[in-house]
């Protein structure tokens, strides 16, 4: 199966160990040298309502992605 980056943006990530939606990758990471993907990056939780910001972004190494499917990506952390 491939896939774009473009279509993985689209796609919600959820943590099957504690079942929490952890929302929808903003960016990958790529190993410049081999070309191949290194993690995907998820923004961080808002912080009180929102009004102060975000929590540190959510970097998932690829390893921990158990799943790929149709809407969701499902990572082991």
């Amino acid at each position: 199966m491939h896939c774009r980056i473009v279509d993985i943006r689209g796609k919600e990530v959820i943590d099957i160990c504690t079942g929490l939606r952890l929302g929808f990758p903003l960016d990958v990471e790529i190993n410049a040298e081999t070309g191949n993907l290194v993690a995907i990056i998820v923004p961080g939780p808002c912080k009180y309502l929102g009004l102060f910001g975000r929590e540190e972004d959510i970097i998932i190494p690829w390893k921990c992605i158990r799943r790929i499917g149709d809407d969701l990506i499902l990572v082991e952390r």
